[in-house]
């Protein structure tokens, strides 16, 4: 399954018309995943009638198979352009695994400061949870067989496939 960058927009837009309805006092600001959740962080804001602070983090020194998977060439240095004591934040990602980037991001967060609140934003939730974590927002939930995952291009267009793990025969 592919999705297009109208199909994309359409899950955008229905997530920022959720995240319009955050009254919460001080207002939210968006806090993407290295590199598909700052895609979707910024779609997102682009969407929205009165932007959000913007932030990026890179969670690869917060991953728990750091020693296992190495680290990523293209690691880029987390940028939180605001003050995130008692902030609310809204937590961007493309896609809703584990639940262990999730775990890593509020890791590093906590290092930054102590929020007021943190909500989690995502494209696809696909549902393999090792750990407790759940969107409070969500573009679309899909259920797929562990050996597929959701795999995000961008960052324009922004376009998503299923990609199939399993060794080919």
């Amino acid at each position: 399954m592919r999705w297009n960058q109208a199909q994309i927009d359409s899950l955008l837009d229905g997530m920022a018309e959720a995240l319009a309805t955050d009254n919460r006092e001080p207002p939210p600001s968006l806090v993407g995943i290295q590199s598909g959740g700052a895609w979707v962080a910024e779609a997102l804001n682009q969407r929205l009638a009165t932007p959000l602070p913007l932030g990026r983090l890179d969670v690869s020194f917060y991953r728990d198979d750091f020693d296992t998977r190495g680290l990523k060439r293209s690691v880029k240095p987390s940028d939180l352009p605001f003050d995130v004591d008692g902030a609310n934040l809204i937590l961007v990602d493309d896609v809703l695994m584990t639940g262990r980037t999730i775990r890593a991001a509020m890791n590093e967060l906590f290092d930054f400061g102590r929020p007021a609140s943190i909500r989690l934003a995502v494209l696809f939730d696909i549902g393999h949870r090792q750990l407790p974590i759940r969107a409070d927002i969500c573009g679309e939930t899909l259920a797929l067989p562990p050996h597929q995952r959701v795999e995000l291009a961008g960052p324009a267009p922004l376009t998503a496939e299923i990609r199939d793990l399993r060794p080919e025969e």
